[in-house]
């Protein structure tokens, strides 16, 4: 008796599965551990399976890397008592590693190797195993440009370099003033806090513009003023959404009398130029 409890507390410490799963691994696998943990980890497929139709909206982004490159990692699961759960915490953390080692890519991520010598793969089917939660790995990015410095900004802080919110920024200069970083962090923050859909109006999806256009003309259609009027105020109104929408010439967080533009030529960087920017926010 004493051997078949110490082969269960062996396999619990091995997969990280309940007392009643490896009990029935132990008995099925006829005490087989290498046996018990490949009829767990079928068992653990099959589980997770199931939990992959829930929805996940809950869980942590992470940024990883320097000024030279840069990533971020949003790691998703069901409720936010899992997403502050120090074993979610530890995975997440060392996912992002690993998302910054493997350039973003989510496939070749999942087939990366962690610490305890199983694929990201594996130990994410293992997780949702032991959890009992949908865990999955959102939207991944990373900065890794020639000639650009890379900042970021995290808000609503859950621990290091986890957070709820991320903004991850890349400037193209060479320059390397104090100045410099000091503004590529504030501009994470604005980019957090207003969230630009693009960096100047030009780059703004047609389709989003329609949209747009079309809910202005359903708007104004019963106001009851003339053809031409309509008309002017819808292009008015498009061209204030353009505006607000666009980095370029959004009001400056820090100081809402200028625009981003304005203070980017406040600095007198002639080179300075926003090349890119990633914003990830959990359940948007």
């Amino acid at each position: 008796m004493s051997n078949y409890t110490d082969k269960i507390k062996k396999l619990r410490h091995s997969t990280g599965a309940g007392f009643k799963d490896c009990s029935s691994a132990i008995n099925e696998s006829r005490g087989d551990i290498d046996k018990a943990i490949e009829i767990l980890r079928i068992k653990g497929i099959s589980k997770a399976s199931k939990k992959m139709s829930r929805d996940a909206k809950e869980g942590l982004v992470a940024i990883s890397g320097d000024k030279n490159k840069i990533s971020t990692i949003e790691v998703n699961c069901e409720t936010d008592f899992v997403a502050k759960n120090d074993e979610f915490i530890n995975f997440a953390k060392e996912l992002s590693e690993l998302n910054l080692n493997n350039n973003a890519n989510v496939e070749k991520l999942k087939n990366a190797v962690m610490k305890n010598d199983k694929t990201v793969e594996e130990n994410l089917i293992n997780f949702i195993s032991k959890i009992g939660e949908k865990i999955t790995i959102g939207r991944t990015k990373i900065f890794n440009s020639h000639g650009t410095k890379n900042y970021s900004y995290s808000h609503t802080i859950v621990k290091d370099n986890l957070s709820k919110l991320a903004v991850i920024v890349s400037l193209e200069t060479s320059n390397s003033s104090n100045d410099l970083d000091e503004f590529g962090k504030k501009l994470a923050m604005h980019i957090a806090a207003s969230n630009p859909l693009v960096i100047d109006s030009n780059s703004i999806n047609k389709e989003i513009l329609n949209k747009e256009e079309k809910l202005i003309s359903e708007e104004l259609k019963n106001t009851g003023k003339p053809d031409e009027i309509i008309k002017k105020i819808g292009i008015g109104k498009i061209n204030k959404f353009k505006e607000e929408n666009s980095l370029l010439t959004q009001f400056w967080v820090m100081d809402p009398k200028k625009k981003v533009k304005d203070i980017i030529n406040q600095l007198k960087i002639s080179d300075l130029k926003i090349k890119n920017f990633y914003r990830i926010k959990i359940g948007e």
